[in-house]
Order: structure tokens, then C-alpha cells, then sequence
């Protein structure tokens, strides 16, 4: 039988920046805080994401002793500027469809075990943060993020992987506290600009940009619009102004050649646009949180996103996509994002269009002209 300083060893060999060992006992506070507050988890579960159900991972693997965290760097490299602005970091290197990365690493790792006599699992939905946590890899930030105690300058920018095994190890000390100082003053709390953030462990979802990105439903509401800025996918506000993850920040990072390479098919007009097959064969692979039947959530996020730029060369591409586009919540974000440019040129838009609308997206063009007018 294998023993923890080998499988240690297999897991830096497999480009992993850390490894801890936890308990397969089941994560009974993370369960009570999910059945406390699952009216803001119902989205997830409407998914298909049963995060009750992970919490126990002998509901995973019957026959669980212990778990595996392995813990992956996802902000190795240096983004473009024109993809960090508008999605967040996580999402740039997402390999879970492509299979070109990660996944290999992953698989690499449980074939290893496999040939050493371990049977083991990867959910989706065991409570990853809190598995490393348990498996003294770091500490909890205010913003519900995880710090790692040895890699990226101790920063939030890993991912864990909890891999759930039939054979025991001696669990590692938790660390289940939040690291953050005292002098940090609630920065992440402070600066979320929709107010999700509620304090360590607590977030309301229905306010996180990163959740109403893709899986807000219907039109985003007014009072949210301004707030969640530029994020089309993600976001990584929280993260950026603290002050654990300044260290990181500062590092001359390589650029990366992969997301370089992507990153025409992610320009906003072109995503504005996109029909199905455009989606499914350049975007979808890399952010694939919604099918080919959300399109409208993204030309909405876009067009959010163009009319908080505040950038009047976007006016041309709103207006032809409010030719193209039947959607009624899509009509109305883009009727929004002219008044939130607010030009002369975007008004007189507005004031063409107005004859032709009814309904939510007159309300909305009517909503927008008025902005136009205040500012």
C-alpha cells in the first residue's frame, strides 16, 4: 500500500501546488447551513447541483475513509486585459469540456491511485473549500473565498479538488478560521458593489455578479445594473481589492498563450451577436455554466456591460442587435445600456425606436430616455 509522502510526491509530480488530507466523516455545518438557507440555493439545485446530497461523501463513494485535496493554481498566467475586464479569472482556463489541462492532471493522479490499489471519486458537489479547510491546506477570507497557507503568496487564486478515496490516511490538522487581519477593515464586504457579501461564510446569491451572471433570471433588476459594471461572466471584484491577494497581484506573471488565442472570439460585439453555432463551437467549451438556450442571458450581460463602459462606439452594434434580437429581456437591457450612454446620439436612438416597442421593453425605453435626460 502507497503512503501519504508517495502520494504527496505523485501529486507535485502531477503539477498540483499543494495536497492535504482530510476525513470522509460527513460536513454536517455545511449541511445545516444549506437546509438554514436553501431558498438561496435553489438555483443550483434546479441544475442539477445537489449540494445537500455532497456534504456526505459516502452518498459519493460508499465506501469513502478519507479525501484527497489537491489544490490547483488557476491564475498562473497573465490574462488579457480585454478577457480580465469582463470575465473572471477562474473561467479563463476552465477545462471541464475542453479536457486539455486540469482534467489530464486529475486523471493522471486517480490512475496512480487506481494502480495502487485506490478506488476513488471526484464530485462536483462535496464542499471543496471546506474539504481543504478540514485538510489544513488554509484558511476562509471574509468574501467566502479560500486562502492557501503555501502557494500564490497565500492568495485565493486555487481551485481545490477534493477526491474522495476508499483507503485511509491520517487526517491533517484543520484550519478552519478565517485568516483574514483585522487592519484588512471588511475591504472585500465593503467593496462588493451589490451588497452580497454578508460576512465570513455568508453570501446572498441572488446579489453575487457572479451568480445573476448565469443564472439571474429574467431581466436584470434596475437597482443591479450599475453596480455589476462590466462582468459578463464572473467576476473577480471581491478578490482584486483584497489585501491577502496583493502580493500575487504584483507578480510578473507570463502571459497566457491559451487564453490569447480565444480571446477574438469574446470580443462584445461578436458576442452580442452570436447565433448557436457561434456559441456552441467557441464559447461554450470554455464557459459552459449555460446551454445554447441562454444566449439572451449573455447578449444581456453584454449589453450591461456596454452600457456601463459608458462608450459611445457600442451604440451602432445595440442598435442592430435591437433589430436582430426578439427577446424581450435582451430588447430591454440593450434599451437600458443606450440610456446609460446617454449621448445625444444614443437618446435620438431611443427616440426612434420608442413608436415600434410595447410592453416590458417600452417601459424600458421609456426608463432609459429619462436617464438620458437626467444626466
Amino acid at each position: 500500500m502507497i503512503n501519504k509522502n508517495e502520494i504527496i510526491k505523485k501529486a507535485h509530480e502531477c503539477g498540483f501546488g499543494d495536497i492535504g488530507f482530510t476525513s470522509a466523516e460527513p460536513f454536517d455545518s455545511q449541511k445545516e447551513l444549506l437546509q438554514e438557507r436553501q431558498k438561496y440555493y435553489e438555483p443550483f439545485f434546479r441544475v442539477g447541483l445537489d449540494l445537500i446530497a455532497g456534504t456526505d461523501p459516502k452518498a459519493i463513494l460508499p465506501e469513502a475513509k478519507s479525501i484527497i485535496v489537491l489544490m490547483e493554481v488557476y491564475f498562473k498566467e497573465a490574462f488579457p486585459r480585454t478577457m480580465e475586464n469582463y470575465f473572471g479569472r477562474c473561467y479563463l482556463d476552465d477545462d471541464r469540456v475542453t479536457k486539455d489541462g486540469l482534467s489530464k492532471r486529475i486523471k493522471a493522479f486517480r490512475s496512480y491511485l487506481k494502480d495502487n490499489g485506490i478506488d476513488s471519486k471526484v464530485p462536483f458537489n462535496l464542499p471543496h473549500r471546506l474539504a481543504a479547510a478540514r485538510a489544513g491546506m488554509g484558511t476562509f477570507g471574509k468574501n467566502c473565498l479560500f486562502y492557501s497557507n503555501k502557494i500564490v503568496r497565500k492568495g485565493s487564486w486555487v481551485l481545490p479538488v477534493a477526491v474522495v478515496v476508499d483507503k485511509e490516511f491520517a487526517p491533517d490538522e484543520p484550519t478552519l478560521e478565517v485568516g483574514c487581519p483585522d487592519w484588512c477593515k471588511n475591504s472585500c464586504i465593503i467593496a462588493c458593489p451589490t451588497g452580497a457579501l454578508k460576512g465570513p461564510r455568508k453570501i446572498d446569491p441572488s446579489k453575487c455578479i457572479s451568480f445573476l451572471t448565469y443564472y439571474g433570471e429574467g431581466i436584470t433588476p434596475i437597482e443591479l445594473r450599475e453596480p455589476m459594471g462590466l462582468w459578463i461572466y464572473g467576476c473577480d471584484h471581491c478578490q482584486n481589492v483584497c489585501p491577502r491577494n496583493a502580493p500575487w497581484l504584483k507578480k510578473d506573471l507570463p502571459a497566457s498563450k491559451k487564453v490569447a488565442g480565444i480571446a477574438d472570439d469574446f470580443r462584445l460585439d461578436k458576442l452580442l451577436h452570436m447565433d448557436k453555432p457561434y456559441f456552441n463551437a467557441r464559447i461554450w467549451p470554455h464557459m459552459f455554466y449555460m446551454s445554447d438556450n441562454d444566449i439572451w442571458r449573455w447578449k444581456m450581460n453584454v449589453a450591461r456591460a456596454m452600457g456601463n463602459s459608458r462608450d459611445e462606439e457600442y451604440i451602432p452594434d445595440l442598435l442592430k442587435a435591437f433589430q436582430n434580437n426578439d427577446d424581450e429581456r435582451v430588447l430591454g437591457m440593450i434599451s437600458w445600456a443606450l440610456g446609460r450612454i446617454g449621448s445625444t446620439k444614443a437618446k435620438k436612438a431611443l427616440d426612434d425606436i420608442l413608436p415600434r416597442s410595447y410592453g416590458i421593453v417600452r417601459n424600458e425605453i421609456l426608463y432609459a430616455l429619462n436617464m438620458s435626460e437626467s444626466d
